[in-house]
């Protein structure tokens, strides 16, 4: 029955006639609206890095990301588009945008391993890494780095590691260096924050085992001191005497002014039983 209806129907046929004029009528007088324009239309791959360049001098990050990412759109091929990656990752990074630099710089070491600019990618990686804390608290509140979650320290400290040992002679070589012995002092001092934490709540396994990862992957950090106070204070609350006697002997030849282990109470007792 509503097979018959519908195919017999000229009323039907009619008004959906009616509505697919109506539709054309409707897009047909859409014509005289202005239409957005491309300013960028026509414009040559030198045009188009130029003007995101200048963009990007001016601190208009936002502007300068979307004018390199047309120039490579437009021009997938040749050097302009090759370098637009590379500012590009630039750019996200002077915009406090750590997570879309390490991208960008991800993308041109795997799309360009042999470029002559790819140490600059690694190095660009490893500051992205490098300073990515808490943001503008972080900044206004200027907490210690070894204060902070580690992964990003690990991975700058990766990128830089990488960056010095492809090429030794690069110009970003020197102060990747300097930032990476930055980074162990920060990575050996999370830990011994964290091995501090456990010790307040008397956790002396894991106050002990959390300092010695600081004398086994930091031996050379001026934190190691510490560690070994903490992991002498630790063997000596668990009983572990023979432990507690190695390591001390440890500290007392690294560190024979040590101000961790100075002085003994008037009954006699060890530096360590009070600290």
């Amino acid at each position: 029955m509503l097979k018959q209806h519908f195919s017999g129907s000229t009323t039907f046929k009619r008004a959906w006639g009616s509505v697919l004029l109506a539709v054309a009528l409707t897009l047909g007088g859409c014509s005289g609206l202005p239409e957005l324009q491309d300013e960028t239309s026509g414009w040559s791959a030198q045009k188009l890095y130029a003007e995101a360049k200048d963009n990007l001098n001016d601190g208009n990050y936002e502007r300068a990301v979307k004018l390199f990412e047309t120039l490579e759109s437009r021009y997938p091929f040749g050097r302009y588009a090759q370098q637009a990656q590379l500012e590009v990752a630039y750019a996200y990074y002077k915009d406090n945008e750590p997570i879309s630099a390490i991208a960008a710089c991800d993308r041109f070491i795997k799309l360009h391993p042999n470029h002559p600019n790819v140490d600059y990618a690694y190095y660009l990686k490893g500051l992205a890494n490098f300073n990515d804390d808490l943001g503008l608290l972080g900044n206004l509140i200027e907490q210690d780095m070894s204060e902070r979650d580690p992964q990003a320290a690990r991975d700058a400290f990766l990128a830089f590691k990488e960056l010095i040992t492809r090429f030794p002679d690069s110009k970003y070589a020197e102060d990747s260096r300097a930032r990476m012995n930055y980074l162990l002092n920060a990575l050996a001092s999370n830990e011994v924050h964290v091995a501090k934490y456990y010790m307040k709540r008397e956790a002396w396994v894991a106050s002990a085992n959390r300092a010695r990862e600081v004398l086994k992957n930091y031996p050379d950090a001026p934190a190691l001191e510490e560690a070994l106070a903490i992991m002498v204070v630790s063997y000596d609350k668990l009983h572990l005497t023979d432990l507690r006697d190695d390591t001390l002997r440890v500290m007392n030849l690294n560190f024979p002014n040590s101000k961790y282990a100075k002085g003994v109470d008037l009954e006699g007792r060890p530096w360590y039983s009070l600290w």
